[in-house]
């Protein structure tokens, strides 16, 4: 099996963990393809046989015949390896060396177990819908698309409108701080951060969350995704700002955004242990109020 890697710096606590993750690989013989930059991470902890390694440095030299790409990192490292995959159909394995992780659901207690059923087969894969961006005045540079989210915001003090269509048809004028359109797999992010309700990954729609709404009564409201979500904003000071996942871009307010569902996804590895529901109910702490015990 050829094994992909990308991560992030860890704390010491998982040195055992990643040193025992690559006996593995050495003991079922795959073939290892890891991100240059992680490289020197790896060499600094002790792991051997790195020069042996092939190396990729973005999506450009990233191969389609590569079985599974594994992040190592938080969500924030899982939304990068997507910008790696893009849309070769390489399966995403998300360990978590961080802490609050949806994308990342693999914890360190996990990652031998997990890793030797990886090895041997013994995974599925789940496809996870990418929300996409295009402007008035053509794409935007690089990656044009995001897993969990697409947010417009403010750049400076001050409220913005943007006036919002579906399908061409006027919806309403926002009066906020921003707003949040996000996909089933947002949810539990930053949607969920300024109130937006859970859906479950494989739902089929878009939530739309205000972020801190002048009026009270406006709140998130979810739309199938097939809609086009159109976007015009308005701003004192002519410029807002927008975010797919952690990549920012400062836009004219002259410029009108379209959304929609991208013609291509991504796969996410699951493991029968590491369901939706389970994840829900442990990152979440759900059931752990003491007055519940």
């Amino acid at each position: 099996m050829r094994i992909g890697l990308y991560g992030k710096e860890f704390s010491k606590d998982f040195n055992d963990s990643i040193h025992e993750m690559f006996g593995l690989f050495s003991e079922y013989k795959s073939e290892i393809v890891i991100h240059n930059k992680f490289k020197g991470i790896l060499g600094c902890v002790g792991v051997s046989g790195l020069e042996s390694f092939e190396v990729f440095d973005d999506n450009s030299d990233l191969s389609s015949d590569i079985d599974i790409l594994i992040s190592l990192g938080g969500d924030g490292t899982f939304l990068d390896t997507v910008r790696f995959v893009r849309d070769l159909d390489i399966p995403i394995l998300g360990i978590n060396t961080g802490r609050l992780g949806f994308l990342a659901n693999i914890s360190r207690d996990e990652i031998s177990e997990s890793v030797k059923l990886l090895l041997e087969g013994k995974y599925t894969t789940e496809e996870r819908a990418l929300i996409s961006l295009t402007t008035s005045e053509g794409p935007l540079n690089g990656f044009s698309k995001a897993l969990n989210e697409i947010t417009v915001h403010k750049k400076y003090a001050g409220m913005i409108s943007i006036d919002t269509y579906l399908n061409e048809e006027f919806l309403n004028s926002y009066w906020a701080d921003g707003l949040i359109i996000s996909t089933p797999t947002g949810s539990t992010a930053y949607s969920m951060a300024v109130g937006g309700p859970i859906v479950l990954p494989q739902s089929r729609n878009f939530i739309i969350s205000p972020v801190s709404p002048h009026n009270l009564t406006v709140r998130p409201i979810v739309v199938p995704d097939d809609v086009v979500i159109e976007l015009k904003v308005n701003s004192r000071s002519d410029t807002f700002l927008v975010a797919m996942d952690s990549r920012s871009y400062t836009l004219d307010t002259r410029v009108r955004l379209k959304i929609e569902k991208a013609q291509h996804g991504i796969l996410m590895v699951k493991f029968p242990v590491n369901n939706f529901y389970n994840t829900l109910r442990n990152k979440l702490m759900w059931g752990m109020d003491r007055r519940n015990w």
